[in-house]
């Protein structure tokens, strides 16, 4: 992405789009690709961050029912939504996404990197907007097109630039967008479009107040994690080294080593295993000494757990999403109220994520001059994050009562204890707390 400074300058004006928000994306772009900063040859990313992003997606697009009552425009609009998990993927990751229509029922998602919110209505929604695309011909000619999208008065506009440069960091000298063959047919404008009275796509942005500049930009669904995010991949890297620290191995005195064509080598033997060294200090006289460290792996594997159910927390994920369920001990409130944390932000990003696809199929309807001719359209979500576990615990305690399950299970599965200490409780506790019922 071009810095605030060009970007001001090709479009000629003041852009909703800070240089912080700018740096911000793309530092969230280089964690989604496990390229963040605190990674190195020995520091190498968990891919947590693709974690929160495809479990948070899954969750929300689960069981989506989502339509539009001319079936001519649901058609196209069913056809574009079979591509919606990834890109909202991209979406939660990099703060926001644009679902834009484009001529012969076709359409595209444009992540945050690249389109430049210039102004931003008071519901959060973008008022002026310009898209980049960028197209390389040859080895050194870069052409950028800015189609640039304003709604005002009832009247949205559209206009098109296009730039040459011969270095991809730079937007270069304004040309026509006859010098590239497929923006030949594109309209230069400014074209205006009388009665449409909100953009011609759909925009989504996190539910996530903006504590980079305070703008309506989104921001990522993980940047309040960051630094938990970076703590984990640095102690994976630890446990990393303890495991190849800790290999055992042999040092073998040179005396024991097999002399052929001036080197010295241990015949069948493994070289990962076997190490040459001159053992004689004049006190041991031994040919060989086993090295087998202790592991302090388990420390380590405890260590990375407990991150994880930290992000787990500031992302409002559930425990055991990321981190290893069978080592969450919790209680049962504390599980459920962690149930119903990812619920509520789930619930807001479908809620986004609805007003980004009534937006999109308003923008269907308009570029196949449906918009004034009257459709409907229909999208809901189920609330199966709590209503499965209900139902889940409900058919759990119908197997206690018919024997197919004991009630230490029971307790081990919903009160995150070990059956030693759900068989213990059961014991001591006259009372069940969580009494069976029919």
């Amino acid at each position: 992405m071009f810095g605030y400074t060009q970007l001001k300058s090709i479009l000629g004006t003041d852009v909703a789009l800070s240089q912080g928000m700018i740096d911000a994306i793309n530092e969230w772009k280089l964690m989604l690709d496990g390229a963040a900063g605190w990674t190195s040859s020995d520091v190498q990313s968990l891919k947590i961050e693709q974690g929160i992003c495809r479990e948070f997606a899954d969750t929300v697009l689960a069981e989506m029912e989502t339509s539009i009552s001319v079936p001519a425009l649901d058609k196209i609009y069913k056809k574009q939504l079979t591509l919606l998990n990834e890109h909202l993927q991209d979406g939660l990751a990099l703060g926001s996404f644009c679902l834009k229509p484009l001529p012969g029922g076709m359409a595209e998602f444009i992540t945050a990197d690249k389109f430049i919110p210039i102004q931003f209505g008071d519901d959060g929604r973008p008022t002026d907007v310009a898209f980049l695309t960028v197209k390389r011909i040859g080895e050194i000619d870069y052409y950028t097109r800015v189609e640039r999208h304003t709604v005002s008065n009832g009247v949205l506009t559209i206009s098109n630039r296009c730039y040459h440069s011969q270095t991809q960091a730079d937007v270069g000298q304004e040309c026509s967008l006859e010098e590239v063959g497929e923006w030949q047919n594109i309209e230069a404008g400014p074209v205006g479009y009388p009665g449409m009275k909100q953009m011609d796509f759909g925009y989504y942005r996190n539910p996530l107040r903006n504590n980079v500049d305070g703008s309506y930009c989104g921001v990522s669904v993980y940047e309040s994690a960051k630094e938990r995010i970076m703590k984990a991949d640095i102690q994976a890297a630890r446990l990393d080294w303890e495991y190849n620290s800790g290999e055992r191995a042999i040092h073998v005195d040179e005396r024991a080593l097999k002399q052929k064509g001036g080197r010295f080598n241990l015949p069948r033997l493994s070289k990962r295993l076997y190490r040459g060294l001159n053992l004689e200090d004049g006190k041991d006289k031994e040919l060989f000494r086993e090295y087998s460290p202790e592991m302090r792996d388990e420390a380590f594997k405890r260590g990375l757990e407990e991150y994880k159910r930290e992000i787990e927390f500031i992302v409002g994920l559930s425990y055991g999403d990321l981190s290893n369920v069978q080592n969450v001990e919790k209680t049962a409130e504390e599980i459920k109220s962690s149930k119903a944390r990812k619920y509520n932000r789930v619930k807001a990003i479908q809620g986004k994520l609805r007003d980004c696809l009534e937006d999109f199929a308003a923008g269907l309807a308009f570029y196949n001059s449906m918009y004034t001719s009257g459709y409907e359209f229909f999208c809901e979500f189920s609330d199966s994050i709590l209503t499965s576990e209900e139902t889940e615990r409900q058919q759990d305690r119908q197997d206690v009562n018919m024997g197919a399950m004991t009630l230490v299970e029971y307790r081990a599965k919903w009160y995150g204890e070990t059956e030693e200490e759900a068989a213990k409780k059961i014991i001591d506790e006259s009372v069940d707390p969580d009494p069976i019922e029919e």
